[in-house]
């Protein structure tokens, strides 16, 4: 066994977290048993590799500020599902803080840490996969935080609308109460990463804009976060379109699942098509997410998988 004396019992136990429940998410990681007594930390192998990595990982936590805190399950969580997953113990784990909210989202695997990044390196990316993996929660962490921070003077939530074969037209009541039924998910997200008096005065400062994908056109968006969400649903011309809106200081991520198109059938769709043809860009970010990314329910990642061998 290998013995790791840190500087208090207090670090062990943020390390260890409530009732020990990260123990097991070491355990995962390194894949020998782990046992704590009052300031050290043991790994039960005196394997001579295994003990260097576990030493890394342990000082890096260690010496984080973020074992302590509300922050610090996601954290350590995120840590080691990175490291287990590229093998390095030096991986950096890059969270999204988010100015007045008490919640702090850390990305749960490789596939999500890639996805931060290229939304915070380039004004247009694209996050395409399947249902679970997070895109869409990711986009709208980074845009609130973006907003929050003053770098861009609001957020644009759109998506096209072609649920059941209705029309705008038919719904019940204005613009915004026709739409906001189809960006209910983008809401159900502000509203767990922001207290509620908070997302209030956000969206009665007009902070927040929704608009159908039709609405768009002619437009230029300028110092805007715009997110298109189910962009599977969109057909060539009005993918086009939308990319065509981009203005100064803005960022644009686009998000959508190619395998749950709603479109008629033998339509193509919009985002395999400007996937395809915008891949040679460098200055375009496209990060594909398989079910192994799925972070929902672990029913989720079966349930997809079962229809991808149908």
């Amino acid at each position: 066994m290998y013995t790791i004396v840190l500087d208090t019992p207090e670090v062990v136990a943020a390390l260890c977290g409530p009732n020990d429940k990260h123990i097991q998410l070491f355990e995962e990681c390194f894949g020998v048993p782990i046992v704590t007594r009052g300031n050290e930390i043991i790994l039960m192998s005196n394997d001579t590799k295994l003990t260097e990595h576990f030493e890394n990982v342990i000082m890096q936590l260690a010496h984080s500020p973020h074992i302590h805190g509300s922050e610090a399950d996601e954290f350590i969580a995120s840590s080691l599902k990175q490291i287990s997953e590229s093998g390095n113990t030096n991986t950096k784990v890059e969270g999204i803080h988010i100015p007045r909210s008490t919640k702090a989202v850390y990305p749960k695997n490789a596939r999500q840490a890639e996805f931060i990044k290229a939304i915070q390196t380039h004004d247009l990316t694209f996050g395409i996969g399947p249902a679970g993996t997070g895109k869409t929660y990711i986009a709208t962490a980074l845009a609130l935080q973006m907003l929050l921070e003053k770098r861009v003077q609001k957020i644009v939530l759109t998506r096209p609308v072609v649920e059941a074969g209705e029309n705008l037209g038919f719904l019940p009541g204005d613009l915004i109460q026709k739409i906001t039924p189809y960006l209910r998910p983008l809401y159900d997200i502000i509203e767990h990463l922001l207290p509620p008096f908070q997302f209030r005065r956000l969206e009665e400062d007009g902070l927040f804009e929704v608009a159908p994908l039709a609405y768009m056109r002619g437009r230029t968006l300028f110092r805007s976060v715009v997110i298109l969400d189910e962009a599977q649903n969109t057909s060539a011309e009005q993918m086009k379109m939308f990319l065509t809106r981009l203005g100064p200081e803005s960022k644009m991520i686009i998000t959508g699942d190619p395998g749950q198109s709603d479109i008629q059938h033998g339509k193509n769709s919009g985002l395999a098509h400007a996937v395809s043809l915008l891949k040679s860009i460098d200055d375009i970010a496209i990060v594909t997410f398989t079910s192994k990314d799925v972070v929902r329910h672990s029913l989720v990642q079966k349930i997809i998988n079962a229809y991808e061998q149908s």
